[in-house]
C-alpha cells in the first residue's frame, strides 16, 4: 500500500490499462461464447423452422411432403401458401436493395414460424405491412414509415406498422427477406400477381439441428431428380447454413477486440516490468535495510507482488463491470447484422477466466521482473546498488561528438535508458500496427469497395439481367454489346451441382479470362469442357486438388472433370466451383445461360436499365442495379467496422498519452536534481522541454516505421487469417500509401505534443528549491 501510495499517478496509468484490458477480452469472449447459443435460443423461442423449402406451385408434387415427414429425426412438418416475388426492389439502408420477397399471409393459423411483433402501431390502416426487425436496425425504417415494394416494373404501397424477430429471412445477406401482409391485403396483392409468384413454402422441424444441412441437400437432390427440368425452381434455407452467415462478421469483431485486448495486456505487462525495475532501484536502500534487520527475500518479492495484483484484481473487476454498461452498445451491431434482438446474459465463468488470465499474466512478469531482489545484498543495496566497480562507458563524448548540444544531451538521455526506451518502442510498435490494421480494414469496407466485394466471389459489372428461358441468350448478348457505352458483356450463371457427392454451389460461362474478379489463387480457371476449379474449402472436403479428377452430378446427369485451379470465395460459405459453359452441357445438353453481367462505361446504371428495358424488355425477366445493391447490402458492415475502427484509434491516443505520461514524470522525478542544475547554468524551460521530446522521438519514429511495415505487410494476412474459416485463403485488400502514413503520422503528432505538455513540469524546479531542500 505504500508503493501504490507512493506512485499514484503510475498506479493510475496501470489501473487503466487493466481496466480497458479485461473490458475488450471480456465483450470478446462472452459474444465468441454466447452467439451461438444466442442464435439456438431464438430459433427456439421463435420456433422457426429448421429447413425451409420455397417452390412454385407448378414444381410442387405431394411425395415432396411425403420425403420431409419420412425423413430421419423430422418431428414437425408444416405447407403454407405464399407469394413469392423472385426479384424485388426495395430501399434499405443506403440504397435500393434487391432480393427475392416472400410474403406470408400474417392471418393465417401456422405452428412453426408464428409472428411474433417486437414493435408495432396501435392504429390499423389498409396498406399495413410487417418487415423483419433488421429494417429498423439497418435498413433505416421506423414504425409508420412509408414503403414501397417495386416488382415486375409495378409499385406496391404500404406503411410500415410493425416489426418482427425471424432467424431464418430476417437479413439481406442471404438473398431472400420475409414479409408478413394482413389477410385482406395479401388476398388482394395475390389476386393481382400472376401464376409465377404464386408458391408454396415446406418447413420442418428437426431432433437435431446440426443434420437440417443434409436434409436440405438431400431434399433439393430429390426435387431435382423428379423435376421435369433440372432448373425447377426451388430455394433451400437451413438454419446452419443462415446462423454461419450471420455469425461470420461477428466472430471477426469479436477476435479483433480479443486480439486488440491481448495488446493491450501486453502493453501493461511491459508497464509493470518497468515499474517492478523502477521500484526496486528507486526502493534500494530500503530493501538494504529490510535485508539488514531480517526481512527474507520472498518477503519483500510478495509484498511487490501483492501491490500490482491488488491493482490488477480491482481494474479487472471495474472493467467487467463496465464491459456490461458497454455491452448494449455491441449488441446494437449484433442486432444490426443478425435483425434479432440480443439479451446479454451474466456470465460467471468467462468473467472469472478474464480476471484469472489477465491476473495470471501479471503475476508470472511481476515474479519474473522482481526475481532480482534475492541477488542483491545488503550492503550493496545501502550503497543505492552501487557495487565496487560501477561504471558505464561514456559512447559519445560530448566535447568529440559533433552537433548541436541540444540534439547531443537528448540523444545521450536516449541511450542512458536503454531499457525503458525498449519498452515505449515495443507498445509504439504493437500500437502502430493495431491503428494501421484498423484504418485498413475501414477504408477497404467503407471507400473502396472492390477488394471487399471480391471476397464474396461477386462479379463486378454494373447491371445483372436475367434472360426469358424462350429467348436466345447468346443473340441477346450479342444485341446488349453494340448498344451505346457497353464496355462488355458475360454470361455467368450460379447453379447448384454436387462434386464428388458434396453439394456446391457453380459459376458457369465461357468468358472467364473476361471476368473482372478472378477469385482463382492457384492454378487456372476451367478452358476445356472436362475441366473444372474448385474452392479450397471444397477441396479439403473431398480431399482432392489441382490434377484430380471429380465426379460432377447436374440434374440427373453425372460426368468426370479435372480440377485446374482452387479458388476462395466468403459467398456461399466458400463451398464454391466453376465451369466452362461446353462443360455443363455435357450434363445438360440445352443449357444456354440466363445471367447476364453488364459493364458500362459513360452512362448511369438506371440510365441503361431504361435503355435496355425499351428495346429487350420482351426478352428479359428483371433487371439489377449492382452498384446499388452493393451499396445497401455493405452498409450493416461499414457500421460496424467503423465502430471498431474508432475504439482501435481511442484507446492508441489513451495508451500513448498514459505511458509519456508514466514515463516522462518518472524521468523528471529522476533527474530533478540534474535538471535544477543546468537550470542554475542558463538552460531555459523550453530547452529542456525539447531535450526531453528529441530523446524520444528516434524511439517512436523506429516504432511507428517498424509498426507502419508490418501493418504493410501483415495486414492482408492476418484478415486472410481471421477469414479463413469462411472460406478465404489469400486477401488482396488495397493498402494505399496515405493509409499508412496518416495514422502513423498521427501517432508521431500526438507523441511529440504530449512529451511537450507533460515536459511542462519542469517549469517548477527551481535551483534555489533544491538547495533549500
Amino acid at each position: 500500500m505504500a508503493n501504490i501510495r507512493k506512485s499514484k499517478s503510475a498506479t493510475a496509468s496501470l489501473f487503466i490499462f487493466i481496466l480497458v484490458a479485461s473490458l475488450l477480452l471480456n465483450i470478446g469472449l462472452m459474444v465468441i461464447t454466447q452467439l451461438n447459443t444466442f442464435f439456438d435460443n431464438k430459433i427456439e423461442q421463435l420456433k422457426d423452422p429448421h429447413v425451409t423449402f420455397v417452390m412454385d406451385h407448378e414444381s410442387y408434387q405431394p411425395t415432396y411432403r411425403e420425403f420431409l415427414e419420412n425423413y430421419p429425426g423430422v418431428t414437425e412438418t408444416e405447407i403454407e401458401d405464399i407469394i413469392n416475388m423472385d426479384i424485388a426492389n426495395f430501399t434499405f439502408g443506403n440504397g435500393e436493395l434487391t432480393s427475392s420477397a416472400i410474403i406470408f399471409n400474417a392471418d393465417a393459423n401456422r405452428n412453426i414460424g408464428k409472428l411474433k411483433l417486437v414493435e408495432k402501431l396501435n392504429t390499423s390502416s389498409t396498406n399495413d405491412i410487417f418487415a423483419p426487425y433488421s429494417f429498423k436496425t439497418n435498413g433505416g425504417y421506423e414504425l409508420g414509415d412509408h414503403f414501397t415494394l417495386t416488382y415486375q416494373d409495378k409499385e406496391y404501397e404500404y406503411r410500415i406498422s410493425g416489426f418482427f424477430e425471424t432467424t431464418m429471412m430476417g437479413t439481406n445477406n442471404i438473398g431472400v427477406m420475409k414479409f408478413m401482409l394482413p389477410e385482406t391485403s395479401y388476398r388482394q396483392l395475390a389476386d393481382e400477381l400472376d401464376n409465377r409468384s404464386k408458391a408454396l413454402i415446406l418447413s420442418a422441424m428437426m431432433e437435431d439441428k446440426i443434420q437440417s444441412s443434409n436434409l436440405n441437400n438431400d431434399f433439393i437432390q430429390e426435387v431435382q431428380s423428379q423435376a421435369n427440368e433440372s432448373t425447377s425452381y426451388i430455394l433451400g434455407l437451413d438454419i446452419g447454413l443462415v446462423k454461419n452467415v450471420n455469425s461470420l462478421t461477428i466472430n471477426i469483431i469479436a477476435t479483433i477486440l480479443v486480439a486488440f485486448a491481448t495488446i493491450i495486456v501486453l502493453v501493461s505487462l511491459i508497464v509493470i516490468r518497468f515499474r517492478v525495475s523502477n521500484s526496486i532501484e528507486d526502493g534500494m536502500e530500503n530493501i538494504g535495510a529490510l535485508k539488514a534487520i531480517g526481512y527474507t527475500s520472498w518477503q519483500i518479492l510478495s509484498s511487490i507482488i501483492l501491490q500490482f495484483i491488488l491493482i490488477v484484481l480491482c481494474a479487472s473487476v471495474v472493467g467487467i463491470a463496465l464491459s456490461y454498461v458497454l455491452m448494449p452498445f455491441f449488441g446494437g451491431i449484433i442486432s444490426t447484422l443478425t435483425g434479432l434482438i440480443w439479451v446479454q446474459e451474466f456470465d460467471i465463468i468467462i468473467n472469472l477466466v478474464s480476471i484469472n488470465l489477465v491476473s495470471f499474466c501479471v503475476v508470472i512478469v511481476t515474479l519474473l521482473s522482481a526475481f532480482r531482489v534475492r541477488k542483491i545484498l545488503p550492503v550493496a543495496a545501502l550503497r543505492g546498488g552501487i557495487h565496487t566497480h560501477s561504471f558505464r562507458k561514456n559512447h559519445f563524448p560530448l566535447e568529440q561528438a559533433r552537433g548541436g548540444l541540444h540534439f547531443l544531451l537528448a540523444i545521450k538521455s536516449m541511450l542512458a535508458n536503454a531499457k525503458q526506451n525498449m519498452m515505449i518502442l515495443l507498445i509504439i510498435i504493437a500500437l502502430t500496427f493495431a491503428t494501421v490494421f484498423s484504418a485498413v480494414l475501414y477504408y477497404n469496407v467503407a471507400s473502396d469497395k472492390t477488394a471487399f466485394v471480391n471476397i464474396f466471389g461477386s462479379e463486378p459489372a454494373n447491371v445483372f439481367l436475367t434472360v426469358k428461358s424462350d429467348a436466345d441468350t447468346r443473340d441477346l448478348l450479342s444485341d446488349i454489346e453494340q448498344m451505346d457505352h457497353v464496355r462488355k458483356v458475360n454470361i455467368f450463371d450460379l447453379i447448384e451441382t454436387k462434386v464428388d457427392d458434396q453439394t456446391v454451389y457453380t459459376n458457369v460461362t465461357d468468358r472467364y479470362k473476361q471476368l473482372e474478379n478472378n477469385i482463382v489463387y492457384e492454378g487456372r480457371q476451367p478452358v476445356h469442357e472436362n475441366e473444372i476449379s474448385i474452392s479450397w474449402v471444397v477441396s479439403n472436403q473431398i480431399n482432392k486438388g489441382i490434377g484430380d479428377t471429380v465426379e460432377v452430378e447436374y440434374g440427373n446427369e453425372a460426368s468426370s472433370y479435372i480440377v485446374t485451379g482452387l479458388s476462395q470465395s466468403i459467398g456461399n460459405l466458400g463451398q464454391v466451383a466453376a465451369v466452362t459453359m461446353e462443360g455443363i452441357q455435357q450434363l445438360h445438353s440445352d443449357y444456354k445461360g440466363k445471367s447476364l453481367y453488364v459493364y458500362l462505361d459513360g452512362i448511369s446504371n438506371k440510365d441503361f436499365i431504361k435503355n435496355v428495358q425499351s428495346q429487350y424488355g420482351h426478352h428479359i425477366v428483371e433487371t439489377l442495379d449492382i452498384d446499388e445493391n452493393i451499396e445497401s447490402q455493405t452498409g450493416m458492415y461499414t457500421t460496424a467496422v467503423f465502430a471498431v475502427m474508432v475504439m482501435v484509434l481511442t484507446i492508441t491516443v489513451l495508451v500513448v498519452v498514459m505511458i509519456l505520461y508514466l514515463v516522462i514524470k518518472t524521468m523528471i522525478i529522476k533527474r530533478k536534481k540534474e535538471f535544477g542544475v543546468m537550470k542554475a547554468i542558463g538552460y531555459s524551460t523550453i530547452q529542456l522541454m525539447n531535450q526531453i521530446s528529441i530523446s524520444f522521438l528516434p524511439v517512436i519514429i523506429t516504432g511507428v516505421a517498424i509498426g507502419g511495415v508490418l501493418g504493410f505487410y501483415f495486414t492482408n494476412p492476418m484478415l486472410s487469417l481471421l477469414l479463413s474459416s469462411a472460406g478465404v485463403k489469400r486477401l488482396d485488400f488495397t493498402i494505399h500509401l496515405p493509409i499508412i502514413l496518416l495514422p502513423c503520422v498521427g501517432i508521431l503528432i500526438l507523441a511529440y505534443l504530449v512529451s511537450m505538455f507533460v515536459s511542462r513540469s519542469i517549469k517548477k524546479i527551481s535551483a534555489y528549491a533544491l538547495i533549500t531542500e
